[in-house]
This record gives structure tokens, C-alpha cells and sequence, in this order.
């Protein structure tokens, strides 16, 4: 099963999708409709308005969960490529619901960095509240997965040994277009191709079964520290291929066309505009 939020008119619309169209599950948003009881079932059985899937103006997949953990240093490329050494335990870092944008939107380049740098993404939502998940209760409270593109502000994000300031710039970071349930990935551990093209050049390409730490681990421990409530998106780590561990280091400039895609998942297409 394939859900998303799309923009209709002022107002926004929780979808399934079927065929080439989207069908309406009744409320505006995925987090409101995860909430609800048996959701499966209501997206199974809804049969609402419907709308045509190659104009759909999609929202972010949550425009508002409770909250957005990001996972830094879980693919072993990547974390060598940054110089740094394979960590004990997850390294997490928060975004905000502000920092989200559309799956096609377009990304406006921070007048304040010359250094904006793509990070694909797997990302975990949440269907169901957990609170120190054993690993089944981690498992079951796995919705689904999307695609999200962590746009960095390297050179705010390196100005202190905390990422934060880098990674929570408003309306920067794409993330769906679809949650994908389990079932049509492979489980609640995918091996999915991940991958990144800038301008049609490849940039960064690996596997989801790479990861260190995977979502039901990360589920596990995210959840020992903080409720995880339905909507909530946990981003698990970008793979080798990012532009600021280049040589020499390649930067968003403006004008760019970048997609992050994950086989069986989805893509997200991004202009970045630059504005003088």
C-alpha cells in the first residue's frame, strides 16, 4: 500500500494510491489518519473523492509530526569518507515540521551558506505509540517507508561539534512522495537500492541493508529515550557520494535539478533556486 498527503486547493488530503489515481481517506493528513484506529483497514476500504496522480501537488508525507529524528554516521562508506570511526551507538540530531517540504517542490538556496550539500535518505514513520519497543513492538510500529533528501548547510553545520544549525533550515528538506507499506518492500529490514542524481549525474548509490544501525534497532532505541507517536519520522543516514567529502568539494549552487530515489519507495525531484 502506497499513502501520501497531497495540497488540494488551501487545504491538504490524506491518500491511498490506486492505479493512476489517489484515492481520499477522509482526513487532511497521513499523521491524522495514522492516529486513528486500524488504520490498515480504513486505507484498504476507503473509497473517497479521487484525484488524478500526474497532477498531484504532493505535501511533505507528515506536514507536521510530533517530531523528526535523523540518524548521522550508518552507512560504513560514508562514515570513512567523513573521517570519522564506526560508532558504538546511533548518532541522532533533530529536524522541525518547518524544515519539510514537497517530494517536487522546489528548494530555495539559503542566501547565508555557499556550501548546500544532498544526503538521501530512508526514512522510518511511525503507525503506532511505542515507548521502549521491545523488538517486536519496534516492528509492528513500523508504517512504513519514504524518501527523504537531508539538505545540509555544511558550513553552518560544522561551525560547532553539534550538527543541529545545519540541518534545520526552514522549508529544505523534501521528503515522500509516498509512505510504502512493509509488505511491498521486503519487511520491516529493506535491502533497497538508494541513490542520488544531480543534474543526471549519479552521486551517491548503496543499500539500505547496509546500514549499521537498521529501523527496527533504530526504532528501539529512539523510542527508550522519547515516545514515538504515529506520523513521527525517524531518518535513518545518507550513504558515501555527499558533496562537502569530495575533492574537490561540490556544492548546490542554484539552478540544479536533484533526485533522491529508493527502489520500491519513491523519488523526490528538487529544483534548487538560487535568489539574488
Amino acid at each position: 500500500m502506497k499513502l501520501a498527503t497531497i495540497r488540494v486547493g488551501d487545504a491538504t488530503r490524506a491518500v491511498r494510491l490506486d492505479g493512476s489515481e489517489l484515492v481520499d481517506l477522509g482526513v487532511a493528513d497521513l499523521g491524522t489518519f495514522l492516529s486513528g484506529p486500524d488504520w490498515q483497514t480504513a486505507a484498504g476500504e476507503a473509497n473517497g473523492p479521487r484525484y488524478a496522480v500526474e497532477t498531484a501537488d504532493f505535501a511533505p508525507v507528515v506536514p507536521n509530526p510530533s517530531k523528526i529524528v535523523c540518524v548521522g554516521h550508518n552507512y560504513t562508506n560514508h562514515i570513512k569518507e567523513m573521517g570519522r570511526e564506526l560508532p558504538t551507538y546511533p548518532t541522532l540530531f533533530p529536524k522541525f515540521a518547518d524544515t519539510l517540504v514537497g517530494a517536487n517542490d522546489d528548494i530555495v538556496k539559503p542566501a547565508e551558506t555557499d556550501a548546500l550539500d544532498w544526503e538521501v535518505e530512508l526514512v522510518v514513520v511511525i503507525g503506532r505509540e511505542v515507548r521502549r519497543a521491545t523488538e517486536e513492538q519496534a516492528a509492528d510500529s513500523i508504517a512504513g517507508f519514504t524518501v527523504m533528501n537531508d539538505v545540509s548547510v555544511r558550513d553552518w553545520q560544522f561551525r560547532t561539534v553539534e550538527w543541529t544549525q545545519g540541518k534545520i533550515w526552514d522549508s529544505s528538506t523534501p521528503v515522500g512522495p509516498y509512505v510504502v507499506t512493509p509488505d511491498e518492500v521486503g519487511g520491516v529490514r529493506p535491502a533497497l537500492q538508494v541513490k542520488t542524481v544531480v543534474d543526471g549525474e549519479v552521486m551517491q548509490s548503496d543499500d539500505t541493508g547496509t546500514l549499521l544501525f537498521d529501523p527496527v534497532f533504530l526504532v528501539q532505541y529512539v523510542s527508550t529515550i522519547i515516545t514515538l507517536r504515529p506520523g513521527d519520522l525517524i531518518a535513518t543516514g545518507t550513504p558515501a557520494g555527499v558533496g562537502h567529502a569530495r575533492d574537490p568539494k561540490v556544492y548546490l549552487l542554484g539552478g540544479e535539478t536533484v533526485v533522491t530515489e529508493i527502489g520500491g519507495v519513491g523519488v523526490c525531484t528538487n529544483r534548487i533556486v538560487k535568489v539574488d
